[in-house]
């Protein structure tokens, strides 16, 4: 039986509970029988083995956590008589003994259970009268390992998750990835080293801080296996749903992996793997969600602990927290003193240009780049994902690049035909999919560096993405002059909100004094005759009253003198200041006077200046394309007259 014929015959069990539940309900009811028949007929052949030491040493003093699971052979057991096959037996003490069957798995695996509340979901059962036939379906699945493997079985979660997430209007794509994107992903971290991983007494670490139902675990963990069957591997994650946490940490026992390794929780907010590092990450967080929830102590990580810290070069905006868990896998790599780490993260394309320059956003891309530790980067093709169908891109990062590849980030642009099929039916957004030749191409352009095809893979320097962002500023040019708008202006001003009516007053009959006629183009000797006035009619302003009433009494004049300051300097108009984007690699002042002056020869370099980085994919692959001239427009445009004027010449005979 193929796994979806599996995930069909298991979805069709959930017509059972039609009438007593409703839609949304069935993955809370079938997902913990799949896993607790899975567990069951993992568990099968050495049952009668457990349940003899069981009994011969329950009372002794050797505890059974370590003599049971010798027992087993795996991480875990069951001391329960019942199985399965002995449940469907006795119809009428079914629920009894469910749960007593349920009770005796071993503490190490309860929680995957408790996580989905199944001995209340078995209580409700009984009560709808479905318990026994629930029971018996699930009994009539083998699922035993060597009919269904890890990564089948991982595959018929996944599947099953998709099916019930549709029925209920929910969101598949944020339990699992498109396991030819994970393929994908795990064939790039390893590639450089295919080499080393098929030695001998090798021991590797990966970790995915967004396990979901441990697909990228499993498939990782497939890849060095095939390629090394003696290699020791050690598979950590942590995520924060209850039910896909089950789900993973259900295959990662069954794999003998360590029962610890696969944490419950917000991997921003409680880093389940502190002080750890690992070989290989790998993760694909949600795209474009916010982290509201998580602000306070995310923030209170970034200001103490700084760049001990997982998040020491910047934060970005609330909206959007796809670049933490970007932060988090750097810091999660293995030191380059201890042989160096790789990683593998797959985002929107919002983290590669948001954010202008000392924005959180551009800061974290200036650490990743000026640190080198962005190796390449892959568009993947739209339409690759269950929940969306925006562009996604691979980031893959090391601390341990290559000699050749320092100083350097390959840019791969995998979404166009060229690497993907069109799906035959569509599964929510997705509707394209990677082949396994598609997956050796895009290795292949990764592996020949920039010996590859120019259409679809560049190599830049670091210093490509950079940017200095300076002020360009122009002079200020106004006049002053007391005409009857300008003085109700600058009296409604709210510099002069505080003086009292009869003030007002005053001071209007005292600007009257002054010439209406009369256009002031210097600030100082505007300020000065208007200083007189003032003086002459007993009127005492504050400084920032002065100021508030002279900018009211000004216009800006495009023809008029310069303004100055003090010391004699321009002032700058802070209506006409504008910043221009310096690439590193450029002189700043040659680019002003190429770019700037031929168009504003009065600007000058304000003072201010910011260091940016952006990872423009789009513009760096853009083609340009020749518009299509206009004869050729103009005769489509005469065939289709021709057309329709054929038509209505039939339609008038």
């Amino acid at each position: 039986m193929s796994n979806k014929n599996y995930a069909n015959f298991i979805w069709s069990i959930a017509d059972l509970l039609r009438g007593s539940y409703r839609p949304h309900q069935y993955g809370s009811i079938v997902l913990p029988f799949t896993i607790l028949r899975r567990l069951d007929a993992v568990l099968a052949e050495t049952k009668a083995d457990v349940l003899a030491e069981y009994e011969k040493s329950k009372d002794g003093g050797i505890p059974l956590t370590v003599l049971l699971p010798r027992k087993s052979k795996h991480a875990f057991y069951n001391t329960s008589q019942y199985d399965f096959q002995k449940l469907t037996g006795d119809a009428e003490n079914v629920r009894d003994n469910l749960l007593d069957y349920v009770r005796g798995f071993s503490d190490n695996v309860r929680d995957i259970f408790e996580k989905y509340k199944l001995e209340e979901r078995i209580q409700e059962l009984d009560e709808h009268d479905v318990l026994f036939l629930i029971a018996q379906q699930f009994a009539a699945i083998d699922l035993h390992p060597s009919n269904v493997s890890n990564v089948e079985m991982g595959l018929i979660f996944e599947e099953l998750i998709r099916k019930f997430a549709e029925s209920s209007n929910e969101t598949a794509g944020e339990h699992f990835t498109p396991r030819e994107v994970i393929h994908l992903m795990v064939d790039i971290l390893f590639a450089p080293d295919d080499n080393d991983l098929d030695k001998a007494n090798i021991v590797r670490s990966i970790y995915d801080p967004t396990a979901g139902t441990g697909g990228m675990l499993s498939v990782a963990d497939e890849h060095i296996r095939k390629m090394n069957p003696d290699a020791t591997l050690t598979l950590a994650g942590q995520e924060l749903n209850p039910e896909s946490y089950a789900i993973c940490k259900a295959d990662m026992v069954i794999k003998g992996q360590d029962i610890g390794a696969i944490v419950l929780g917000n991997t921003l907010t409680d880093d389940g793997h502190i002080g750890k590092t690992f070989n290989y990450c790998l993760s694909n967080p949600p795209f474009g969600v916010d982290w509201k929830k998580s602000l306070a102590v995310v923030e209170k990580e970034h200001k103490e602990q700084g760049y001990e810290g997982r998040f020491g070069p910047g934060l970005p905006r609330v909206s959007d927290g796809s670049l933490l868990f970007l932060m988090h896998l750097i810091k999660k790599m293995r030191p380059v003193r201890d042989g160096g780490g790789r990683a593998a993260i797959v985002l929107n394309g919002s983290p590669l240009f948001t954010g202008g320059a000392g924005s959180g956003e551009s800061e974290i891309r200036r650490y990743v780049l000026e640190n080198d530790l962005l190796e390449a980067l892959i568009a993947l093709p739209t339409d690759m994902f269950y929940n969306t169908g925006i562009s996604t891109y691979v980031w893959v990062l090391t601390n341990r690049k290559s000699d050749e590849r320092k100083g350097t980030v390959q840019l791969i642009d995998a979404s166009s035909d060229q690497f993907y099929k069109k799906m035959r039916k569509s599964l929510g957004s997705k509707r394209k999919e990677l082949g396994k030749k598609h997956i050796e191409r895009i290795v292949k352009l990764y592996g020949a560096y920039d010996d590859a095809n120019s259409e679809y893979s560049k190599v830049f320097k670091i210093a490509d993405f950079g940017y200095r962002t300076i002020t360009v500023e122009r002079p200020l040019r106004i006049n002053f002059a007391i005409t009857e708008d300008r003085v109700a202006s600058a009296l409604a001003s709210k510099g002069l909100a505080k003086l009292s009516e009869t003030e007002i007053e005053t001071l209007r009959e005292a600007l009257s004094g002054l010439n209406p006629e009369y256009v002031w183009t210097k600030r100082d000797q505007f300020t000065s005759d208007l200083r007189a006035t003032l003086k002459t009619a007993g009127i005492n302003l504050t400084a920032p009253q002065l100021k508030a009433l002279v900018s009211g009494l000004s216009a800006r004049d495009e023809s008029g003198e310069i303004s100055t300051t003090a010391k004699g300097a321009p002032e700058a108009d802070p209506d006409l200041r504008d910043t221009e984007n310096v690439p590193l690699t450029e002189d700043v002042q040659e680019y002003f006077e190429r770019e700037v002056l031929p168009f504003a020869p009065d600007a000058w370099i304000g003072e201010s200046e910011k260091i940016g980085y952006d990872l423009p994919f789009t513009r760096l692959f853009y083609k340009y394309e020749e518009p299509r001239s206009l004869a050729t427009i103009d005769d489509d445009l005469d065939r289709v007259l021709g057309r329709i004027r054929a038509r209505l010449e039939a339609v008038k005979a």
